[in-house]
């Protein structure tokens, strides 16, 4: 299944049927007056966040979707059945956009989760609705009010508890297919990671999700590389595994670099607690790795951590840095909704 966070797709909500116009005509029945029924209302056009779906593919081969109409009234004054909603079904952590890209109309991070985008139009009055003292015998009936149409933006920001960043060949598909059963592509060149992967992680009792954001380069903000695009995918991310190539010649720089691009994409990311690591460090030798573990600190104020997916060494030791970020986390928005669990008393 190919990956895709973006699409743009037309809505249009159901007309309301048309009121009748008829009268009683029974055989024994004087005067029988009017007898027509009102149209049925239009149907609706709901976005609804369910599961078993992480991408938007769907909608770039159809980008139409529209609500059924509501039936004519009919005479003996039977109202027209309302037309059928229109379900638009999207993965968790999805965004709807008005067609400017900037007006926000849903967030669904849930799964469960609906809004109504577009609401159908009522149903016209048929003729019995004018029935008076002063007439008796309306010749007349309302249309039915018509639907709203528009143009929305989804957008997909996938809803991981970790994320990885970095420069691009700084290790992280390497290092997610060495903590999960994510599959991601490796290889030997840039920009091998084209789209966000996902995965599973397993440490100790505890078990979260983490994020592989494609990589970032400098003037990614502007355009260069792969851009910002896909940064949107960790705004939700409660912590970030920032992971620093140690074979490159200028850690600090490297590590400087992303942090520009974090900062310059803003929504606050550059703000999410960071754990820093150096990875590959097994292709380097003690004495040059202990000159860019320092040369590290010294750019991100803190002893960075080291680690290597291939042989494994203090990979544990960065999942567990990771899972203790994530139960403080937890443990926080616990009380802050006040389901923090009380001691049993009898």
């Amino acid at each position: 299944m190919k990956f895709l966070d973006q699409a743009k797709i037309y809505i249009r909500s159901g007309d309301g049927g048309n009121g009748c116009v008829a009268f009683r005509r029974e055989k024994y029945i004087e005067f029988g007056g009017p007898f027509g029924g009102d149209g049925g209302k239009g149907g609706d056009v709901y976005v609804e966040c369910v599961d078993n779906l992480n991408t938007l593919i769907d909608y770039r081969y159809q980008q139409h979707y529209k609500a059924k109409n509501g039936e004519n009234g009919m005479g003996k004054n039977r109202t027209g059945a309302g037309g059928e909603d229109c379900t638009i079904k999207v993965p968790p952590g999805t965004e709807v956009y008005a067609e400017d890209g900037e007006t926000l109309l849903a967030d669904l991070v849930n799964i469960g989760d609906r809004v109504m985008l577009a609401e159908g139009g009522n149903g016209g009055f048929g003729n019995m609705r004018f029935k008076s003292s002063t007439n008796q015998a309306p010749y007349h009936a309302n249309a039915g009010h018509p639907g709203k149409e528009m143009t929305i933006l989804l957008r997909l920001k996938l809803i991981a508890d970790a994320g990885l960043i970095g420069l691009p060949n700084a290790g992280k598909s390497t290092f997610l297919a060495a903590v999960t059963q994510a599959r991601p592509k490796i290889a030997d060149y840039p920009f091998t990671t084209l789209h966000p992967n996902l995965g599973v992680v397993e440490a100790g009792d505890t078990s979260f999700v983490l994020a592989d954001i494609p990589g970032l380069i400098e003037g990614a903000n502007e355009g260069a590389g792969l851009g910002v695009r896909f940064l949107g995918h960790i705004e939700r991310c409660r912590v970030l595994l920032h992971l620093v190539d140690a074979t490159d010649e200028d850690v600090a720089t490297a590590y400087r670099t992303v942090r520009r691009e974090l900062k310059a994409y803003g929504a606050e990311i550059e703000k999410k607690k960071e754990i820093v690591a150096l990875s590959k460090s097994d292709c380097i030798s003690q004495e040059a790795l202990a000159l860019k573990i320092e040369e590290l600190r010294k750019a991100c104020r803190k002893k960075p951590m080291v680690l290597s997916a291939v042989t494994g060494a203090g990979v544990k030791d960065a999942l567990y840095a990771l899972t203790r970020v994530i139960t403080k986390q937890d443990e926080r928005d616990d009380t802050e909704a006040g389901t923090e669990k009380q001691p049993w008393t009898p």
